[in-house]
């Protein structure tokens, strides 16, 4: 039985952040445009946008310099992306309530937490700092610092090794099948929470520990922390 003043015992929790903390496309979306439009792409759409979905900023750049062709260096880019989001960020970024209110209450029992993510560490800081979450949760990795993005593991091992637990000790929070399949290749298990509800049949999905199908409209606080009190693991 859980012992009723540890009721996570050794869990650890890795949350990714746009579009699973907080509903930063929106953002990402005004940021894109700005910066496609300043290399002359135009008819960029917010079903475009969704594709791109749970893929690393540094990765998303490269992809649309080979679908539109774009010869300015991904260095270049990047900046330009950074910069625009980075002033939208600070002071448009929404956090799902429900994940507001689970946050707080993985904090007040004592949960190692930390956020692992695909955005540079300056937009990460931006978010935390602007939404205030940065202060139950001031740890961050993000996959510039890492050799490889999700679906790859490594962001999610080095946010293991930050926080000083075993992957398998460790809860992701995802929104995209990428993200899914990196907790999985990780050997940690995953809440899965679709930002496209379309995508929420993705194999990625149906596979993870705990599927709110519904995305943020079914996810809630008391939910999670549920699954999380029954299936936590022994130490």
């Amino acid at each position: 039985m859980n012992d009723p003043r540890r009721p996570f015992r050794e869990t650890a929790v890795v949350f990714d952040l746009d579009g699973t903390l907080v509903d930063s496309e929106p953002n990402y979306f005004q940021a894109t445009l700005g910066t496609l439009g300043r290399y002359g792409v135009t008819g960029f759409t917010w079903e475009d946008n969704e594709s791109y979905v749970g893929i690393s900023t540094a990765e998303t750049i490269g992809l649309w310099k080979r679908r539109f062709g774009i010869t300015a260096p991904a260095g270049e880019l990047l900046d330009d992306l950074n910069s625009r989001y980075l002033d939208i960020a600070r002071t448009q970024t929404r956090v799902f309530p429900q994940m507001r209110l689970f946050v707080e209450r993985l904090h007040a029992a004592g949960v190692p937490m930390i956020v692992a993510s695909g955005s540079s560490p300056e937009a990460i800081e931006a978010i935390l700092t602007g939404t205030r979450l940065i202060e139950q949760l001031p740890r961050y990795v993000s996959a510039d610092e890492v050799a490889r993005g999700k679906p790859e593991p490594d962001v999610f091992l080095e946010a293991a090794r930050r926080l000083g637990v075993v992957p398998a000790r460790c809860v992701v929070l995802e929104d995209a099948a990428p993200g899914a399949r990196a907790a999985h290749a990780a050997g940690m298990r995953c809440i899965a929470v679709p930002y496209v509800a379309a995508q929420s049949d993705d194999p990625a999905f149906t596979a993870a520990d705990l599927l709110f199908k519904g995305g943020q409209e079914e996810f809630t606080a008391r939910a999670a922390c549920e699954w999380l009190e029954r299936s936590a693991p022994s130490s």
